[in-house]
């Protein structure tokens, strides 16, 4: 009698405990667009952005058309930037410029999606496409709007993304060189050639040290002394001085 007591007691607690759990989810339902806009701004200013994207999609859910909705939407995506959430920063851009921005506007999310595009970014030799697509971004932004007052921001992003994807392929020529394969380290010399880099001038970017270990700094590898100072076997682009003065 004693444990069918207390398994009654056991089941009534955990009914209780299922309804009052779904009517706080009943009463977080047909809110009015005002007090979803609340609740959003609330939850970044507490730094819970995954509570804000759930409010988020109750307002979008219940009000499709409030002039809210707009506001809300930059709001997310500016607060996802400042969080280094670019992928969804990009997302709510994208939204924004779809579905609510004018001309206007949609020049400040277009840059406001090159920045998010730059700033995820750090390692460029582990994101060469999202460099050639935030190339592409940013050169359709300046033929768009020459005269943009974001024109000089976005071309300096430009320009330092144009040098990170040149060193980028001058870091695999120098691996062709120490392999010795001229000819591979010429054809990455030759992609996407940058004439107005003089690379004596241009400091390396600082690697720290723990990655620098497994990825090296683009010059040398820490286990380069393990490797035999032999001529490759394997390569038909290997050409060395003797080769070529025997042929003649």
């Amino acid at each position: 009698m004693k444990k069918l007591h207390s398994k009654t007691l056991l089941s009534l607690l955990a009914l209780s405990l299922l309804f009052s759990a779904c009517s706080k989810n009943v009463d977080e339902y047909n809110k009015p667009a005002v007090y979803w806009y609340g609740k959003i701004i609330t939850s970044l200013s507490d730094g819970n952005y995954d509570k804000a994207d759930d409010y988020y999609s109750s307002l979008e859910g219940e009000h499709i058309g409030s002039p809210l909705l707009p506001e809300a939407t930059m709001i997310m995506a500016i607060a996802h930037m400042h969080n280094e959430e670019y992928l969804l920063a990009e997302h709510f851009l994208n939204e924004y410029i779809k579905r609510y921005a004018n001309a206007n506007e949609i020049e400040f999310a277009e840059y406001l999606k090159i920045k998010a595009k730059y700033n995820s970014l750090p390692h460029p030799r582990r994101d060469q496409v999202f460099i050639q697509d935030a190339i592409g971004q940013a050169q359709s932004f300046e033929r768009n709007y020459p005269h943009s007052m974001y024109y000089s921001l976005v071309d300096t992003m430009l320009t330092r993304l144009y040098l990170g994807r040149a060193s980028f392929n001058e870091s695999i020529a120098g691996l062709y060189d120490r392999v010795d394969k001229p000819q591979a380290a010429k054809y990455y010399r030759n992609l996407n050639p940058q004439p107005w880099i003089q690379w004596k001038n241009v400091t390396p970017a600082k690697i720290p040290w723990y990655r620098e270990w497994f990825v090296g700094d683009g010059k040398s590898s820490w286990y380069a002394f393990l490797i035999p100072n032999t001529k490759s076997v394997v390569s038909r682009n290997t050409v060395s001085d003797s080769d070529k003065n025997r042929t003649k």
